[in-house]
Parts: C-alpha cells; sequence; structure tokens
C-alpha cells in the first residue's frame, strides 16, 4: 500500500472511530456540538458539553494491544496541541475563559471503550 493510501485510509479509521465515540458520549449525556474542529495550530476531534462544562475530547484507537493502549497515545506534544486549540476555539466563540472546560479522551482498544474525563486537567 502507497503512502497516500495508507493516510487515506486512516482517516477513515479515525473517522469511523469518532463517529463511535460520538454515540458512546450521547449515550452518557454528552451534547455534541462539533466535530473536527480544525484551525491553523491543529484539531479537536469532538467539541460538547457534559452538563457545565465544555468538553474538548480527544479519540484514540488501538486495534491491537502490541501498539499500546489507546489512552497512552495522548503525548504530551498532543495535549500542549489539544490546549491551544481549546483555547483559540473559546477565542473564536468568544466564549469567557472563566467558562468551565475540561478535557476527555475516549479510548477504543478493539470493542472496549473507556472514557477518561478530565485526562488533561482543566483549563
Amino acid at each position: 500500500m502507497n503512502k497516500t493510501a495508507k493516510t487515506a485510509n486512516t482517516r477513515k479509521t479515525g473517522s469511523d472511530y469518532e463517529r463511535v465515540a460520538c454515540e458512546y458520549l450521547k449515550k452518557n449525556g454528552y451534547e455534541i456540538i462539533e466535530q473536527n474542529f480544525r484551525c491553523r495550530i491543529g484539531e479537536i476531534d469532538i467539541v460538547a458539553k457534559d452538563r457545565e462544562y465544555l468538553c474538548f475530547i480527544e479519540v484514540k484507537y488501538r486495534k491491537y494491544k502490541s501498539s499500546g493502549y489507546a489512552s497512552e497515545a495522548v503525548n504530551a506534544r498532543k495535549q500542549r496541541v489539544i490546549i491551544n486549540v481549546a483555547q483559540y476555539y473559546l477565542l473564536k466563540h468568544h466564549i469567557s475563559d472563566t467558562y468551565p472546560c475540561r478535557f476527555d479522551v475516549v479510548a477504543i482498544d478493539n470493542k472496549d471503550i473507556r472514557l477518561l474525563k478530565n485526562a488533561l486537567g482543566g483549563m
């Protein structure tokens, strides 16, 4: 498989599991506001509300445990990007920086889905 085909396949897999994550979040009381919020800094997979919190949610999927657990894939660099994109989102949408925000991760390991609330700490 060439690099372009592999990238397209990875994106499709990511989109498929983001849909799975959205359905899971809805069943757990979240209101989905936006998917794939992008800016020049990076991307946030899902923006949602959970009661009074505005949640910035990263979705990670791993098919095989040999690749490590999905939750381990949100490294320090990815965390910085998510935080910076979230700050831009608040600015762009004129949301006060005192509004309660949270960073969650939906980790999907094969068929096992886990929701890690406040995975990166609050804003």
